[in-house]
């Protein structure tokens, strides 16, 4: 508002005091605020000023109505509407040195006519600070404390979620570590087994044939060598309990004492009679135990060698995982394909879903959904603490669905449980900062906050919410473009 529309109609030191928020000024006072602010109209369904723009001014309601709204889970809510003569809106916190306190907190419409008596935001924070010193620092603490105090519990709750993503990560970690443990244990004692077999054969070489070593050596070779198992057919428990009858028969019949100990070993690598037969031929009868454990022993290495690289794989495996949650040496803002974090959060969370057996995870991915501009570290949190959210919510039973699609020029992500739904009375407030329906020390009441500002305030998304008994989901939208730059 220039000098010249504010001069266009003044309000006199009297007609400044009947407002309430200046009936204790005294006559000096109202008279150099008479002289700084003027009287403006405006016609009904006028945008006054929007939320997150900076303040320029302070507005205070002569007449008329009019409405006072906040963005809250990708909606724009109304919080206040009147026609109270005094009611001030806009810059009114001006005289705080805080960032947060130089845009407007909300979006101001008329609803009819109204007239405001506007002053501008520098003058009115000189004022403040000039002429109530003391209540200036008071409120200017009382806000840095509430700050403090938001960003304490802030950091609580991202270290919360931590916690549950490193208890899963070190649980899924913990059973291939302890495969490669086992088997490497398991492995040594093959391996001495290998050695004393051969050391039996070697001693018995003189009563064996050049011949007869090389056609045994080939039999171990050709049909119980390094990825022989996996070209083999799988048995069913009861083809596996036969043919271990049928090699327990053969090796009592020829006489290798405490065979029942090689016939696992030598099923799970596909031996039958038949090959039995090969080696009894190739082998004196004196060394024909000998050439059999040492084809058990070779049969169970190669097992032991097959789980150490599965394990192995599983670990590599979850510590991609692991660098596709936490974004670790990526840029902040990248190219991202919202399913690989997806992917990767339920990957951290798979301890908790294995405590909730009867958990059913659907992925109803759209695979054609282009990648998107985002803070794909940030968005793997907005993950967690939505899935998180859903498995509690159904008590260990339930159908978790995660589903994607392409919506106009935005991704939507989806997450939906069959929990027992969201009451009105607590939607309402889904996603203010601190409220929270779980129990003491269960929760701060700032995870979907922190959700909502990733998704709405970091990204320029929606977060929205539906819930009916049986069916809850929560749906970000999020622009493929990426966030306005800042």
């Amino acid at each position: 508002m220039t000098e010249r529309e504010r001069a266009a109609e003044r309000l006199g030191p009297d007609g400044l005091r009947e407002l309430f928020l200046f009936e204790k000024l005294s006559d000096e006072q109202l008279g150099w605020l008479a002289q700084r602010g003027g009287v403006r109209s405006y016609p009904a369904g006028t945008v006054v000023h929007v939320a997150g723009e900076p303040a320029t001014c302070l507005f205070v309601l002569l007449e008329g109505t009019l409405s006072l709204s906040v963005r809250a889970g990708g909606a724009e809510i109304e919080v206040n509407r009147t026609d109270y003569r005094g009611t001030y809106s806009g810059a009114f916190l001006a005289f705080l040195d805080l960032p947060n306190a130089q845009s407007y907190r909300g979006t101001l419409r008329t609803v009819t006519g109204c007239r405001f008596w506007e002053l501008p935001a520098a003058d009115f924070g000189r004022v403040v600070r000039e002429w109530f010193p003391m209540a200036t620092h008071l409120l200017q603490g009382l806000a840095v404390q509430g700050m403090g105090t938001m960003e304490t519990v802030s950091t609580r709750e991202r270290l919360v979620a931590l916690g549950t993503v490193t208890a899963g990560l070190t649980h899924e970690l913990n059973n291939p570590a302890t495969a490669v443990t086992r088997a490497a244990t398991a492995l040594h004692e093959r391996l001495a087994a290998l050695w004393d077999e051969l050391a039996a054969l070697s001693h018995g070489a003189e009563a064996t044939d050049a011949v007869q070593v090389a056609t045994l050596v080939d039999l171990v070779r050709q049909n119980l060598g390094p990825g022989r198992q996996a070209e083999l057919a799988p048995l069913s428990p009861l083809q596996v309990s036969d043919r271990e009858d049928e090699l327990g028969d053969w090796l009592q019949e020829h006489g290798v004492e405490d065979g029942w100990e090689l016939t696992a070993p030598l099923v799970a690598a596909g031996v039958d009679a038949a090959w039995l037969e090969q080696v009894a031929a190739a082998a004196p009868a004196d060394l024909l135990p000998h050439a059999l454990r040492l084809a058990a022993a070779t049969c169970e290495t190669g097992s032991l060698l097959d789980e150490l690289s599965d394990a192995a794989g599983r670990i590599s495996r979850l510590i991609g995982k692991a660098k596709q949650y936490t974004q670790m040496d990526r840029a902040p803002l990248q190219q991202v394909d919202v399913h690989d974090g997806l992917d990767a959060t339920l990957a951290m969370l798979a301890h908790k879903l294995e405590l909730g057996a009867g958990i059913e995870v659907v992925r109803d991915y759209d695979r054609s959904l282009p990648k998107l501009l985002a803070y794909a570290g940030e968005l793997n949190q907005v993950w967690t603490n939505l899935i998180d959210n859903a498995i509690d919510a159904m008590d260990g039973h339930g159908t978790l669905t995660i589903r994607t699609r392409r919506d106009g020029d935005r991704a939507l992500v989806e997450i939906c449980d069959t929990g027992p739904g969201v009451p009105d009375a607590v939607r309402a407030h889904i996603f203010e900062p601190f409220y929270t329906t779980k129990p003491v020390g269960k929760g701060t009441g700032l995870g979907l906050d922190i959700c909502w500002r990733i998704v709405v305030q970091r990204h320029s998304g929606e977060l929205r919410l539906t819930s009916t008994p049986g069916d809850t989901s929560f749906q970000a939208l999020l622009p493929l473009a990426g966030p306005p730059s800042p």
